[in-house]
C-alpha cells in the first residue's frame, strides 16, 4: 500500500489540492475498493488530475439514515461541490457530496508517488464490481457506496463535545462570527425544548434571531393534518431550469401531518431557511439508494431538488455545523412556479 503524503492537519477550507492519478489512487485502495473502510467510487475517477478547492474538512458528518445524530470522521475532506452522479450505482439521483481521503489528494505540483512494488490494490474492473454489496442477489441488487458505508466508517459524536467546534474553527469550516451567533441561539433553543420560561425565552429568542440573522425564526409547529390521514399532492411537471419560489412555511404546513411529513417525506427544520426565496429547479428525483439497505428505491411521487440548495446545519442540535451539505427534497406542492417575464408581460398588456 502507498502511504499518504498529504496530512489532514495541514489542510484548511479554501486550500487548493489536486486529485491524484488513477494509477496512484487505485494503488492506495484495498481489494474491496476502500481506504480505511471509505470507498473510492468509480464516479470519482473523472476528477483525477484536476485541481479543486477544499470546501470543508469532513472531521464530522451526520447520519440521517440511522438517525444517530452527529458522527466523527477521520482523514476526509469535501471538495467544492463535487457530488456523486450515480452512474456506477444504478443511476441513483441522491447527488451526495463526495468524501476524499488525503491519500487521494496532493498539493498542486507535488510529484507523483512511486509505483507500489505490489502493484495496484485494485483495478478499474474490480472497482466497478465493488459498487454492489456481497449481499446482492440476481433478484435484489444491494449497492455499496460512501453513503451506505458511512455509519461503519464513523463514530458517535455528541453535540456537547466541544472539541468539534474547536476543529470547525481550526479547519476554517466556520467563521468565528457565524459560530458565535449560531451557538448563542442554540442555547435559547435548548431552553425552549426544556420549557424554561417558555414565553419569555421564546420572545427573546425571536428578537435575537432577527437581530443576528436578519430573518424570523423557523416556526416548526407541526403540520395540520392528522396522523394517518392522506396528504395532498400537486403535480406541476417541473423540469430542470424552471424558476420556482419556495412557499412560506405557513402554507407548507397545511400539506403536512403533525410529524411534518407529506406522503412519507419529512419537511426538515433546516429547509425553512429557504422559504420565500426563488431558485432554479435542478432535477426531478425518482430513484435513490436506501442508505441502510443499499437497495434502490423508486419514488411513488417524484420530488424536486433546487440548484445550490443544501442543508446549512443551522438548527439541528445533533448536526450543528455539519459540512455534509445534504440535498433537501421538495414536494411540488411546496413550490410555486415563476412565470417567465414574457408571459407576465403578455398577460398584463392591452387586450
Amino acid at each position: 500500500m502507498i502511504a499518504a503524503s498529504l496530512s489532514l492537519s495541514s489542510l484548511r477550507t479554501g486550500d487548493i489540492v489536486e486529485v491524484r492519478s488513477r494509477a496512484e489512487i487505485l494503488a492506495s485502495l484495498e481489494a474491496d475498493g476502500t481506504r480505511d473502510r471509505m470507498p473510492f467510487m468509480p464516479e470519482m475517477l473523472q476528477y483525477c488530475g484536476q485541481q479543486f478547492r477544499v470546501s470543508a474538512v469532513a472531521h464530522k458528518t451526520c447520519d440521517p439514515a440511522h438517525k444517530t445524530g452527529g458522527r466523527r470522521l477521520d482523514d476526509a475532506v469535501h471538495l467544492e461541490d463535487l457530488r456523486c452522479d450515480g452512474m456506477a450505482h444504478g443511476g441513483c439521483q441522491a447527488a451526495c457530496l463526495l468524501f476524499w481521503r488525503t491519500a487521494w489528494l496532493k498539493r498542486p505540483g507535488a510529484p507523483a508517488l512511486a509505483p507500489s512494488p505490489q502493484g495496484p490494490g485494485i483495478d478499474e474492473v474490480g472497482l466497478t464490481a465493488s459498487t454492489t454489496s456481497p449481499e446482492s442477489t440476481p433478484d435484489k441488487v444491494r449497492y455499496s457506496c460512501q453513503a451506505t458505508r458511512l455509519f461503519e466508517v464513523t463514530e458517535k459524536l455528541h453535540w456537547w463535545d466541544l472539541r468539534q467546534y474547536g476543529r470547525d474553527l481550526y479547519y476554517r469550516n466556520v467563521t468565528p462570527g457565524r459560530m458565535a451567533k449560531l451557538l448563542f441561539l442554540s442555547w435559547f433553543r435548548a431552553l425552549l425544548r426544556k420549557g424554561v420560561a417558555y414565553r419569555t425565552v421564546g420572545a427573546i429568542y425571536r428578537f435575537l434571531h432577527r437581530q443576528l440573522l436578519g430573518r424570523s425564526t423557523p416556526e416548526m409547529a407541526g403540520g395540520t393534518i392528522s396522523a394517518g390521514a392522506p396528504t395532498p399532492v400537486q403535480p406541476l411537471g417541473l423540469q430542470a431550469g424552471q424558476q420556482v419560489i419556495v412557499k412560506p412555511y405557513a402554507q407548507i404546513r397545511e400539506t403536512l401531518t403533525k410529524d411534518n411529513k407529506n406522503r412519507g417525506m419529512w419537511f426538515d427544520e433546516e429547509s425553512t431557511v429557504f422559504c420565500g426565496s426563488q431558485f432554479e429547479v435542478e432535477r426531478r428525483v425518482e430513484r435513490i439508494i436506501n442508505e441502510v439497505t443499499g437497495e434502490m428505491m423508486q419514488m411513488k411521487t417524484p420530488c424536486i431538488t433546487l440548484k445550490g440548495v443544501y442543508c446549512r446545519s443551522m438548527y439541528s442540535r445533533d448536526r450543528l455545523f455539519c459540512p455534509r451539505a445534504i440535498t433537501p427534497y421538495w414536494r411540488e406542492i411546496w413550490l410555486q412556479p415563476v412565470e417567465p417575464a414574457a408571459d407576465r408581460a403578455s398577460e398584463s398588456g392591452p387586450r
